[in-house]
């Protein structure tokens, strides 16, 4: 019988003796949903405080963010609205009787118009803004598509249809990118490559696959012959993303395992091959109402769900498998009880990468 434990706020499964190379770090139930859900339903509709990034072209372009973007002008920025409305989505995929699937669907019908998407798509196109939310929010605004696209009913039907416009614009956008970007973007925050490569990929292998071509041949040509990433200097004092682990998360969405396995020896050639989480300490917030300094929540997180990756693109019976779920656990548990949404710098946005690493939505997402 597996061995669990409650985290002290959310109540999050964890598995807390050794466990064989197969098991998840973390599984919810839709008491625990709702919490996440509650947390994304009182910021997708909160419009201050705003962090916008905004190229002023004239005075007229002085707006509100509401009149800027129209749908996604909550939860203190354009991309955690966006993955705040993600985070919605997949919990009403995965939840679709739970109390607040109701409340849920009811937010996503408001901001998700037709006429509002409208007005984004106008913001998107407008010249000057070119880079605008390039990778990372654009990413997730594919991911949202990717989710309502495959969540079963009418009003997710409605909701996938209306979004439509905005998501061929970022898809025109990002094949226009592509071509001209030279070399990867290897940090660990918005920037970074292979983590956006990864949630564009979900969305466009079954929707375009031009667009799936493109970011595959990049990868390839940035990382195939990419070798010892030093791991050891992670992770920087911000970052939310791990350089290292998001490239070989991304690899394995396009490698068979065993050409993955070879490629993981040589990219991290020390991964340990005994069940240890004492080779990838977690990240450690000083300071939880720092916006910046609470980013390390969500690396805990997002490292979490990139080793479980990691260890899915092996071959069953790779001996690195249990020390790649070992510190995914470890960590699963430090990025879970920061989610409590207490301080607003982390709890507009921490509740999209816990839903995404306890409902395991980038397992399975490969080749």
């Amino acid at each position: 019988m597996k061995s669990v434990v409650s985290l002290a706020v959310l109540g999050v499964a964890l598995a807390t003796r050794p466990a064989p190379a197969q098991q998840v770090t973390a599984t919810i139930d839709a008491q625990v949903a709702g919490r996440f859900a509650a947390l994304a339903l009182s910021c997708v509709r909160k419009e201050y405080p705003n962090k916008i990034s905004h190229i002023l072209n004239s005075p007229e372009d002085v707006r509100a963010p509401q009149a800027l973007t129209p749908a996604f002008y909550g939860c203190y920025d354009w991309h955690s609205s966006v993955h705040g409305h993600w985070l919605l989505a997949r919990l009403i995929r995965t939840f679709p009787s739970a109390p607040f699937a109701t409340d849920a669907m009811t937010a996503l019908k408001a901001n998700l118009t037709p006429v509002r998407i409208t007005g984004e798509v106008a913001y998107l196109n407008t010249a000057g803004r070119e880079d605008f939310e390039r990778p990372y929010g654009l990413a997730w605004l594919l991911q949202l598509a990717t989710e309502l696209r495959d969540t079963p009913g009418a009003d997710a039907a409605a909701l996938s249809s209306a979004l439509e416009p905005l998501a061929a614009a970022v898809v025109e956008r990002l094949k226009g990118w592509l071509p001209k970007l030279a070399y990867p973007i290897r940090g660990g925050e918005h920037s970074q490559t292979a983590f956006a490569f990864g949630l564009i990929l979900d969305y466009a292998r079954r929707s375009d696959p031009a667009l799936a071509a493109m970011v595959i041949a990049r990868l390839r040509e940035f990382h195939l012959a990419d070798r010892d990433c030093p791991i050891t200097y992670e992770p920087s004092g911000q970052d939310f993303l791990s350089p290292c682990l998001a490239e070989a998360d991304v690899m394995r969405r396009i490698l068979a395992p065993n050409e993955f396995a070879t490629w993981l020896t040589v990219f991290l050639p020390r991964i340990p091959t005994s069940e240890s989480d004492t080779w990838l300490p977690i990240g450690v917030v000083t300071d939880k109402t720092d916006g910046k300094l609470a980013h390390l929540d969500g690396l805990n997180l997002s490292r979490a769900w990139m080793l479980e990756g990691i260890a899915a693109g092996l071959p069953p019976g790779d001996p690195r498998r249990p020390a790649l779920l070992a510190a995914a656990r470890t960590h699963a548990a430090s990025g879970l009880t920061a989610v409590t949404g207490e301080h607003y710098a982390g709890g507009h946005w921490l509740g999209s990468f816990a839903t995404y690493l306890t409902t395991r939505r980038g397992i399975g997402q490969q080749r």
